[in-house]
């Protein structure tokens, strides 16, 4: 879906007081998003996601009864126009500062100590994804390293289900990291709803880890993190499974841009090689 189609579909949804083609886009990806005015609104790549921003729309509604700071919807339900999924909200506005590891630590804090909500969330599969992604990448990468990736995801998810927690299972944010928290003139507000799952806190907080090990998070922030929280997932024995599984699956998203970016495929040989190797100390890049 390109931004021309992504229009189109916006000024179908009628949900804008003003024309379409006055909304300024702000992200493409698997959704384009829009601001107008007072409004943001998401437009999904294909009805596929329907039921995705269905559940987005529900977690954000819960998340305002529990009084969680969160970004709002500004309409209950999903459009679906033209097949493509639609969903408004209320624009945030401008943020204040740059959100740090501490704000992500306090708005999860909050997020893990919710029960259940009174609908049905999926469990957090973080290497879902791998085939597809490995398909995408196709002759692009060494078929050896595909090999490689699709034994470790089987490995891995083999140990993930086998892992004994150390914190009450529950409701997760599921993409933990500072870009996904907005730090307006009230203070912090968590933002992109999508991967919200029911599974281990521990995932939540195996991201900021990988961060510090792998993309070069500085120890000091790092520490802000666990402090504001409360506990360093590190400690625990089942971290080093799910940092697993999440490099697996971190390695597999970056081959799907290879075919069209020599860069993707220099950075997933790095990673590749540094999983052979058994090297957590080489440095990762975000791609």
């Amino acid at each position: 879906m390109d931004e021309a189609r992504a229009r189109e579909v916006l000024g179908g949804a009628g949900v804008l007081p003003g024309a379409a083609g006055d909304a300024r886009l702000i992200a493409l990806g698997e959704n384009a998003v829009f601001a107008a005015g007072d409004l943001v609104v998401k437009v999904g790549r294909d009805a596929e996601l329907l039921d995705r921003a269905r559940r987005e729309l529900a977690v954000a509604l819960w998340l305002a009864d529990a009084g969680v700071p969160a970004v709002r919807a500004a309409e209950p339900e999903a459009l679906l126009v033209d097949g493509h999924p639609v969903t408004v909200w209320h624009r945030l506005p401008e943020a204040v500062r740059p959100a740090e590891p501490r704000d992500l630590a306090s708005l999860l804090r909050l997020v893990h100590a919710l029960p259940a909500p009174p609908f049905a969330l999926p469990r957090r599969d973080l290497l879902g994804g791998v085939e597809r992604w490995l398909r995408l990448a196709g002759d692009a990468i060494d078929p050896a390293d595909a090999a490689y990736l699709r034994e470790r995801r089987d490995g891995f998810a083999s140990a993930v289900a086998a892992l004994t927690p150390h914190l009450p299972p529950g409701p997760v944010h599921g993409d933990a990291l500072p870009r996904n928290v907005h730090v307006g003139p009230d203070g912090p507000v968590l933002v992109d709803l999508e991967t919200f799952s029911a599974d281990l806190r521990e995932h939540d907080l195996v991201v900021m880890a990988l961060s510090h090990d792998r993309y070069g998070l500085p120890d000091e922030a790092y520490a802000s993190f666990t402090e504001t929280y409360g506990w360093d997932v590190r400690t625990w024995e089942g971290c080093s499974v799910l940092r697993g599984a999440r490099e697996t699956a971190s390695c597999a998203w970056v081959a799907q841009h290879a075919p069209a970016n020599p860069k993707a495929l220099a950075e997933f040989e790095r990673r590749v090689a540094s999983l052979r190797a058994g090297d957590e100390t080489v440095r990762w890049y975000p791609f």
